[in-house]
């Protein structure tokens, strides 16, 4: 085979399933059809328009299928310019295939590409391969070549198994209908085997890519993807006229004002309802700004799914109570084509635009604001720290605390001046790091040591653990045990990340989501694999705090919080605690000993009424009502279940009454000395329950020492 092309770099691209064309893509025909067909589309056109760049080939699955345009059969679709699609048999050409059942034909693309480069008498320069399936095919090329390999993940399938567990589905279930074993081990394959791994965020590179055994960092590369700056610029003064427009005043009593601008899907990791509440209490913003929610489109909210509804109802309720009817504008659905225009007549009136949820990996509609021509407020989490440090376009906030939100909105809208050098800083800072043009540029300076050999990369020895996924967990409480000296909790944590790819990390805590988020990130402790929160009626797992939509489905059975409520409303020496302690499947109660019935008495008084609960009582003061099929306990029991751990390969960590029936049976537990250790004195003094001599954080490292955990993990 001959060598390697001296007349200007080739380079090969390989994106093995979806539907794959130059023009009218059809993002979102299916999940196999989404960003990841744009990204290589542009990638391709952009790569192919930098200087020193003769040919960039994108090769993908052909299909020949009557179920398909006609234009998926063609061996060749050029792009323009240097670019074009290559189309290979994998499999049969007839049939589209769904991505997961392509893995027993990726040999045959293996194959047929080896004979394209033959016949074609080229060798590419560089192999990239985007998404584990691309990832084993550009391995075996790579290896068989002699030619660097470059890697993008797009998704991964450690991080996908944990939001398929969130829907409900078992790890056997998944194994077999997506055939996770053979994407993970792909994906390990191809860490190994690539120079450069391509991300989107440095969080990408800490949170997700860092699940695997193979995970190098310094072989890591954070460059953003482009943004189509031919769809977002900024406002050119006829953006009042669209019917979009139309569709916003409708809602307000001043259209004139500046519009703080929301835009995302009816999600609660979006934590738009933060973004109501604070605007809602501050008459400030409310005089100087009106607010603009796009939260998806809807046609009738009933017949969302569970998620959607219970945030949209939460957004009407909170407008309600604010009373911000005619202050605020909820359009009730819009086109994929109007989004730029809602962008820039955000941007004409003078207003901002705000993402405030809890998490955000990358942050894509920071970008299109910021080419839109509006500053920008942002999470503080992930993404738009990169974006905010690149651009110096706006503000970061903490999103579990609305005084950050309101001050960030008031400095940008009460100073014309900062809110101008945010914009040109934006405009600017885009053409420079999220254009396509600068990610093409970025990349050539990427990889151009790798071709001129001028970079050196080290193959260090890889340790691979005998399980794929892992196979023991800690799980704490928060409150009383692992809070209790802040001092101490970096030696937790660095005993933790050690061991961090053979066991699973999981908090159980009395808090909702955001409160314990909100301390977790306060004390720097590693968001946890898995969150259980509000007492065990939540599960959340991360990288973006998926909630489980199961769980919520399963403990719902004969849960009529308003009848307990009625039955417990006369009680002395009970009083309600404050809403924001209060959710869905938790009703919580300050209990006062010296005038309240005893809490059997209460637990007899709820039977009685033939109400199917679970009494949970702690710290000597609180008590919480669950759902009968509701608890921590419960809780750890099922993700144990779901994520194929033993009961007797966790070590439960607690402090007080509410942690008593994660710690009883099968886990290894134990009680850290606290003031509140006694309400779990009772519990049998056996081989699988230790009781520490030191407290909190410590108490927790001196039981991982005593059970020899992370080792011979003593059988007792």
């Amino acid at each position: 085979m001959p060598n390697h092309s001296h007349n200007g770099l080739y380079i090969a691209l390989i994106s093995v399933h979806g539907l794959i064309r130059g023009q009218n893509m059809e993002l979102g025909r299916d999940s196999d059809t989404g960003g990841q067909v744009k990204y290589v589309v542009e990638l391709a056109r952009a790569l192919a328009q930098q200087p020193g760049v003769a040919a960039v080939d994108l090769f993908t699955r052909l299909i020949a299928s009557p179920d398909v345009d006609q234009d998926y059969g063609e061996d060749i679709e050029p792009l323009g310019g240097k670019a074009r699609i290559v189309r290979l048999v994998a499999g049969p050409p007839e049939e589209y295939i769904p991505k997961e059942q392509l893995w027993d034909h990726l040999d045959s693309f293996v194959d047929n590409m080896l004979a394209f480069f033959r016949t074609s008498d080229r060798v590419p320069d560089l192999i990239h391969s985007h998404y584990a399936d691309a990832g084993y095919v550009g391995s075996r090329l790579a290896n068989f070549l002699n030619v660097p390999l470059v890697h993008t993940g797009h998704s991964l399938g450690r991080v996908k198994r944990t939001r398929l567990l969130a829907n409900g589905l078992s790890s056997q279930d998944i194994d077999q209908r997506y055939n996770m074993l053979r994407r993970i081990e792909a994906e390990e394959l191809t860490l190994a085997s690539a120079e450069l791994i391509i991300t989107s965020t440095r969080q990408e590179v800490e949170e997700q890519y860092e699940l695997y055994d193979c995970y190098q960092p310094e072989r890591m590369r954070v460059i953003p993807p482009g943004t189509d700056l031919t769809l977002f610029y900024p406002p050119q003064g006829d953006e009042w006229e669209t019917a979009i427009a139309q569709d916003i005043c409708r809602f307000l009593r001043e259209p004139q004002k500046p519009l703080i601008l929301a835009l995302s899907r009816p999600d609660a990791r979006k934590n738009i309802g933060a973004l109501v509440e604070a605007y809602g209490n501050s008459p400030r913003l409310q005089e100087l700004a009106n607010l603009l929610i796009v939260a998806g489109s809807r046609n009738n909210v009933k017949d969302m799914d569970a998620g959607a509804q219970e945030v949209l109802t939460e957004l009407f309720l909170a407008f309600d109570y604010y009373d911000l009817y005619g202050r605020v504008a909820y359009p009730k659905r819009h086109k994929a084509d109007e989004v730029p225009y809602i962008y820039r007549l955000a941007a004409l009136s003078g207003g901002v635009f705000v993402n405030p949820a809890l998490t955000e990996p990358f942050g894509l509609t920071l970008i299109e604001a910021a080419a839109s021509g509006l500053p920008i407020v942002a999470t503080e989490d992930g993404g738009p720290r990169d974006i905010i440090g690149n651009c110096n376009n706006g503000i970061l906030i903490d999103p579990l605390d609305s005084d950050t939100i309101v001050a960030a909105l008031l400095t940008l809208l009460e100073h014309p001046e900062k809110r101008q050098l945010a914009v040109e800083n934006g405009l600017r800072g885009v053409r420079e790091h999220y254009s396509w043009e600068a990610h093409a540029s970025s990349y050539l300076e990427v990889i151009r040591p790798l071709l001129d050999k001028t970079q050196v990369v080290e193959r260090v020895p890889l340790s691979r653990r005998a399980m794929v996924y892992n196979d023991r967990a800690i799980v704490t409480s928060l409150d009383q045990n692992l809070l209790g000296n802040p001092v101490d909790i970096p030696y937790f944590i660095e005993v933790l990340r050690e061991n961090r790819k053979s066991t699973a990390f999981a908090v159980a805590t009395g808090r909702t989501l955001e409160s314990a988020l909100k301390v977790m990130r306060q004390y720097h402790i590693p968001e946890p694999d898995v969150l259980i929160s509000s007492s065990g009626t939540v599960i959340h797992y991360r990288p973006d705090f998926t909630e489980d939509t199961w769980w919520k489905r399963h403990i719902d059975h004969r849960w009529t919080p308003g009848e307990v409520r009625r039955v417990l409303a006369d009680l002395p020496g009970l009083e309600l605690q404050p809403s924001i302690h209060q959710s869905q499947f938790k009703i919580s109660y300050f209990y006062d000993a010296e005038v309240a019935p005893a809490i059997q008495e209460i637990k007899s008084l709820l039977y009685q009424e033939d109400l199917a609960v679970n009494v949970i009582f702690s710290f000597g003061q609180y008590l919480d009502i669950l759902p009968i099929r509701a608890s921590k306990g419960q809780a750890l029991r099922y993700v144990a279940d779901r994520w194929g751990i033993p009961l007797e390969h966790i070590l439960v960590a607690g402090g007080s009454g509410a942690d008593e029936d994660m710690m009883r049976g099968n886990p290894l537990a134990v009680v850290v000395a606290n003031r509140h250790h006694e309400e779990l004195s009772h519990l049998m003094d056996g081989e699988r329950i230790y009781y520490a001599k030191q407290a909190h954080a410590l108490g927790i490292v001196e039981a991982i020492a005593h059970f020899d955990f992370f080792n011979t993990m003593k059988e007792v």
